[in-house]
């Protein structure tokens, strides 16, 4: 309805205006009137082919170089605008329509300098360019998308605006390309501690990735990526024509379930929970390097999980996974992770990614603990942001034999993250 107003009111103005001058050089008369006249009359009878210029049948398309990427990089994209009739056109601008989704920047370990305030890395993007078409019927431009945060985005539409040189007329239209740009979560390098590696109580940690006993095999499977070399069964890889890898006594024992809270609070940290994904994936990948078995249980208002076992497709499964996941619910983490684990067979360890140390969850845990159950915490805030009350809480998991792993801006900012237990 805008654009046809406008329409109408460009084409009502250069009427009058044509008329108002063949009036005034009619009856005024002499060379001076009538060469106003006839030097207006080119530039009035331009503006009007360029009022009835069909511009929506221009074909606009939008190339992608990548279509996924890692969180934090960089993805250039080429528009090429192809037209039949060679108007000469004084410019034209061409505006990506970006969606809200990418109204954030993701500048990967460095964006943690601002993990007590997230709100600084919210932006608005606007990509335009403009270009001096004239009588061109290709018109190519490229631009880049930088900083990508982590999630699945939806790139929609592409704007296209042209008009005369003195600004009488404007024309615009939005044109439907549908693109999809996937980016990833970041696997950060991990450094885990000599606490984390040590024997206690006369069995191995379960996050004690060098510890394997690999002279007993104990079955086969397929291969995953992170196998050594030496493991794979020759025999039973001809005879399968699948890559089959020896199964050792030790990887049975290392089962790990890695469960990541992403339930809303009051004091909810969005770039602290992106740190929690982070942290996640980079545990899950450092786990399998070493082929042991590892789950994940994702809750938010809706409950993901992936069962510890040997499967070549779960790792694309959590990846695809996390990549989507946002922090939603309104019920406890407590609350909902007690229900879970009442379903999930027991594993050896378990291993907690939160932004929220509270009484509530510090209580359970230690009630799991109890149960004789090797309990890691990962616990990510801005350290201005921790109170008293979580140091408090960290003191009590402690003295029940609960590792609690702090992470700041500190710690994520160092490449690979160095995991010490408080």
């Amino acid at each position: 309805m805008k654009d046809h107003f406008r329409f109408v009111g460009s084409l009502v103005l250069h009427i009058v205006l044509i008329i108002a001058l063949f009036s005034f050089a009619m009856f005024q008369g002499g060379f001076t009137s009538w060469f106003l006249f006839y030097s207006f009359l080119p530039i009035s009878i331009y503006h009007l082919a360029l009022l009835f210029y069909p511009i929506k049948r221009w074909r606009v398309e939008r190339k992608q170089l990548q279509h996924m990427v890692r969180a934090g990089g960089h993805v250039p994209i080429h528009v090429q605008i192809s037209r039949k009739l060679p108007f000469p056109l004084f410019y034209c601008v061409c505006e990506e329509l970006l969606p809200p989704t990418l109204n954030k920047l993701d500048t990967r370990k460095e964006k943690y300098v601002y993990l007590h305030q997230p709100q600084k890395l919210q932006v608005r993007r606007r990509i335009k360019k403009m270009i001096f078409p004239w009588f061109r019927r290709q018109i190519r431009l490229s631009y880049e998308l930088q900083h990508i945060p982590r999630g699945v985005h939806q790139l929609q539409a592409i704007r296209i605006s042209i008009g005369d040189v003195f600004g009488f007329v404007k024309k615009e239209h939005v044109f439907l390309l549908e693109d999809e740009l996937i980016a990833f979560p970041n696997e950060r390098p991990l450094q885990l501690a000599e606490k984390l590696t040590s024997f206690q109580q006369g069995t191995a940690s379960s996050l004690a990735f060098n510890l394997k006993n690999t002279n007993v095999a104990s079955g086969i499977r397929e291969y995953i990526p992170g196998d050594r070399f030496s493991w794979i069964d020759w025999k039973q890889t001809a005879k399968k024509n699948v890559v089959m890898t020896k199964e050792f006594e030790q990887e049975k024992s290392e089962d790990t379930l890695i469960v990541l809270d992403g339930c809303y609070h009051e004091r909810f940290n969005a770039l602290a929970f992106e740190a929690a994904i982070e942290l996640t994936i980079s545990l899950i990948g450092a786990i399998q390097q070493k082929s042991s078995q590892v789950g994940l249980l994702s809750i938010t208002s809706e409950t993901v999980f992936f069962p510890v076992q040997h499967d070549p497709t779960k790792r694309e499964g959590i990846q695809q996974h996390l990549t989507r996941i946002e922090a939603n619910g309104e019920r406890h983490f407590a609350e909902q992770l007690k229900q879970e684990l009442v379903r999930i067979p027991g594993t050896n360890s378990l291993v907690i990614v939160t932004t929220n140390l509270d009484h509530a969850l510090s209580s359970f845990l230690q009630k799991i603990k109890q149960r004789k159950r090797k309990v890691h915490v990962f616990f990510i805030d801005a350290e201005v942001n921790i109170r008293d009350e979580q140091y408090n809480a960290v003191q009590q998991l402690q003295l029940q034999d609960i590792h609690i792993h702090i992470l700041t801006e500190k710690e994520l900012l160092q490449s690979p993250i160095e995991v010490n237990t408080w």
